[in-house]
C-alpha cells in the first residue's frame, strides 16, 4: 500500500475558488484515470476545470468533498452553531458555554452574573467538598441556560468541504425564501444572510443539493414515532442546551419543534419553592430572546450500537446533568422495549443497564470523577 497526501490545509494558506474547482476536478478523474495518478496531475489545469464543471451539472458533487476549508467563525449565535453541527460531515471546535464566561445583552448578563453567585451557594451548600474552581464552572453551567440561542457570543473553528458548505449555503437560501415568519425565523434570518454574504468567495452556481431537495436537518418537517429495535427513534423534551450537546454524536440523527413556551429548571434548586419561582420568573423575561433553557420538542434517531456509543460518554458524572438524565431514561426505555420483541438487541443492551459507563463491561475510564459510581446518577448539579 501506498499512501500519497496530495493536499493539505495549513496556515494562512487559503486555497482560491479556482483552486478548488481545480482540485476537485482533478479527484474525479480518478474514477476513471486510465493509467496513474501523477499523469492525472500532469493534466491540463482546463481539462481539469471542465471535468469539475460536467461533475456540477450532472449533480455528481462528492468530487468536491475532496477540498475543505477551516472557518473561523466569530461572534455567531448559538443556533447558527447548533443550525451547522447538525449538517452530517464536519470537524468543529467550539466555545464551551459549559466552562466560560458569556458575553451576551445587558439584561441576559445581570441575570447570568446573578444566578451564578446563586446557584454557587447552593451547590456548597449541598456538596461542601466540590472544589472552589468545579464550583464555579457548575454554577456558570446552570447559569447559561438563560443566555439567548441568537446572542452573538460563540466562536468556533468549522471545518466543511468544498461541496458542503455550498450546500449549506443554499440550504440558508432556501430557508429564508420559504420559511414563514415567526419570532424565531425573524431573528435567524439576518444571521443567515450574513453567513451568504461572508462566504460567497467560496459559492459555486449549481454546486448545491436542490437536486435531491434536500434542506436543513434540525427543523422537523413532520412528527416522528417511537420505535426501538436494530434502528431506534424517540420523543423527548429538552432544552437548547442539551439538544447542542447531543449534536455532538454525529452519528445519531436530531430534529426539532418548538411547540409550547416553557422553561428548564436546574436540579439544584427544584426544590426550593423561592428560588424556583425566582427562577422561572426571571428566565421567563427572556423568551423573547429564546434562552437555552427553554425547552423543544426533540427526535433522535439512530442504530443500537450508536446509541450505546453516546451512553458512553454521557452516562457520566462529568456529563451534563440534563444530557445524562435524558440518555438515562432513553437506555431504560429502549431495554424495556425489545424485552420481548427482540432478544439480540434486548441482551446487547443489558450489558448496560447499570446506567453509569464506569460499570460498563470493558469500559476503562480515563477521566475519574468526584462521583464515583454511586454518587453520578444521584447528584443534581
Amino acid at each position: 500500500m501506498e499512501i500519497k497526501i496530495l493536499a493539505s490545509t495549513k496556515t494562512n494558506n487559503i486555497m482560491s475558488r479556482q483552486e478548488a474547482i481545480k482540485f476537485s476536478g482533478m479527484s474525479a478523474g480518478i474514477c476513471y484515470m486510465p493509467d496513474t495518478i501523477e499523469s492525472l496531475l500532469k493534466q491540463p489545469e482546463e481539462k481539469a476545470i471542465k471535468r469539475a464543471e460536467n461533475a456540477i451539472k450532472n449533480g455528481h458533487h462528492s468530487v468536491f468533498d475532496h477540498v475543505s476549508y477551516n472557518l473561523c467563525l466569530v461572534n455567531i449565535p448559538k443556533i447558527l452553531a447548533m443550525i451547522l453541527n447538525n449538517e452530517g460531515a464536519y470537524t468543529t471546535s467550539e466555545k464551551s458555554a459549559r466552562y466560560t464566561k458569556m458575553i451576551a445583552s445587558k439584561q441576559e448578563e445581570e441575570l447570568y452574573y446573578k444566578w451564578i453567585d446563586i446557584y454557587k451557594k447552593e451547590i456548597a451548600k449541598k456538596y461542601e467538598n466540590i472544589p472552589e474552581k468545579q464550583m464555579e464552572k457548575l454554577a456558570m453551567e446552570n447559569a447559561r441556560y438563560l443566555i439567548s440561542i441568537f446572542t452573538p457570543a460563540t466562536t468556533m473553528e468549522y471545518t466543511v468541504s468544498f461541496r458542503q458548505v455550498n450546500y449549506i449555503i443554499q440550504f440558508f437560501k432556501n430557508y429564508i425564501r420559504k420559511e414563514e415568519e415567526t419570532a424565531f425565523s425573524a431573528k435567524l434570518k439576518p444571521y443567515m444572510y450574513e453567513f451568504i454574504e461572508l462566504t460567497k468567495n467560496i459559492t459555486v452556481d449549481g454546486l448545491n443539493a436542490d437536486i435531491k431537495e434536500r434542506e436543513l436537518s434540525l427543523f422537523a418537517k413532520r412528527d416522528y414515532k417511537e420505535e426501538f429495535g436494530e434502528c431506534y427513534s424517540t420523543n423527548y423534551k429538552g432544552t437548547f442546551a442539551q439538544l447542542a450537546q447531543a449534536q455532538r454524536h454525529r452519528t445519531l440523527r436530531y430534529n426539532m419543534k418548538i411547540k409550547d413556551v416553557a422553561f428548564y429548571t436546574p436540579e439544584i434548586i427544584e426544590n426550593n419553592e423561592k428560588l424556583k419561582s425566582m427562577w422561572q420568573k426571571d428566565i421567563s423575561s427572556l423568551k423573547n430572546k429564546f434562552p437555552q433553557g427553554m425547552i423543544a420538542d426533540i427526535n433522535e434517531r439512530g442504530t443500537v450500537e450508536d446509541f450505546i456509543l453516546k451512553c458512553k460518554e454521557r452516562l457520566c458524572g462529568l456529563a451534563q446533568l440534563e444530557i445524562m438524565r435524558q440518555t438515562k431514561i432513553t437506555l431504560e426505555k429502549y431495554i424495556a422495549n425489545t424485552e420481548n420483541s427482540n432478544s439480540n438487541v434486548y441482551n446487547y443492551l443489558k450489558k448496560y443497564e447499570s446506567g453509569i459507563r464506569c460499570l460498563f463491561p470493558n469500559f476503562k475510564c480515563t477521566s475519574p470523577c468526584i462521583w464515583g459510581p454511586n454518587n453520578a446518577l444521584k447528584r443534581n448539579v
